[in-house]
């Protein structure tokens, strides 16, 4: 989850290099096809099998965390105020507690209720709500973004729990759908001219490789062996990361709030994983 939590927070910083060389659901679209050249040619050379999981959750999984929660942020950030949408989005761990409980069954424990309210104080410090969210719509979108992840969560889950599917052949089928279902978008949405040059070559192969690709295929791992509520929650340590990245690369300095954020969405991390996050077993194992 470490090296999810950072493969993902600076993807966020190499959006925004990309953000003026290439359309921002051609991104999305483009990095999905490169992560699923990348781990096709893996599943062929390992002799892995490409068996289809069972379509419908995979659908499900592809429509709310692979595509939604991407294209949802990138129009959120095109229509609303940049920084702290972005920061809205990141409201997924909640989410993702709202929908395991009644799917799920992971009722949160009193130690997760702690640690929620500790992230969720630390969110509206970096978020700082007083200072303005940008538009209306900028908010709602993100917001959007952020549940549809923690229900792609969710059913990511589920597909494990009944399944059992490996996990870079799940990994192979979302980085294809995921360019199936944007495909459309970069139609609807006019997208401005494509740029090339050095930095957006070095920008895909990150985008594609790195966070598509491996932190895909690291997400779906850490979704098979902890609970989606811990899985979802130590998710917060991307915008965490993402702060201390744009200080230290783009040289945003963050503010007193933010900084008073860090610390408290850290603190809820370390409750949340001091209150174990091993799924439950299911009925059938414990017979």
């Amino acid at each position: 989850m470490f090296l999810t939590v950072v493969l993902w927070a600076f993807s966020w910083i190499a959006m925004k290099t990309l953000a003026t060389l290439i359309g921002p659901f051609t991104l999305v679209m483009v990095r999905y096809a490169i992560a699923f050249v990348v781990l096709l040619i893996i599943m062929v050379a390992t002799g892995r099998s490409l068996k289809l999981p069972p379509l419908w959750l995979m659908l499900g999984i592809a429509v709310f965390q692979t595509v939604a929660f991407q294209c949802l942020c990138q129009l959120a950030l095109q229509t609303g105020g940049a920084g702290h949408v972005v920061m809205l989005a990141y409201t997924m761990p909640f989410w993702v507690v709202v929908f395991a409980w009644p799917m799920l069954g992971e009722r949160p424990t009193g130690r997760h209720i702690t640690g929620f309210a500790l992230a969720g104080a630390g969110l509206i410090g970096i978020i700082a709500p007083w200072e303005g969210l940008g538009t209306i719509t900028g908010s709602l979108l993100a917001l959007l973004g952020g549940a549809s992840w923690g229900l792609g969560a969710v059913l990511s889950k589920i597909m494990f729990r009944r399944h059992a599917p490996e996990v870079m052949n799940l990994a192979v089928w979302q980085m294809l759908l995921g360019v199936v279902l944007t495909w459309p978008l970069t139609r609807i949405f006019p997208q401005q001219d494509i740029v090339w040059g050095p930095t957006l070559y070095w920008g895909l192969a990150y985008m594609g490789i790195m966070a598509s690709a491996l932190g895909w295929w690291l997400w779906l791992s850490v979704i098979k062996r902890v609970s989606a509520t811990a899985a979802g929650m130590s998710s917060l340590g991307v915008p965490v990361l993402t702060i201390v990245f744009a200080w230290l690369l783009l040289h945003e300095r963050p503010t007193s709030w933010e900084l008073a954020g860090v610390v408290m969405i850290m603190a809820g991390l370390v409750v949340v994983t001091l209150a174990g996050g091993k799924p439950a077993a299911s009925p059938a194992k414990t017979r």
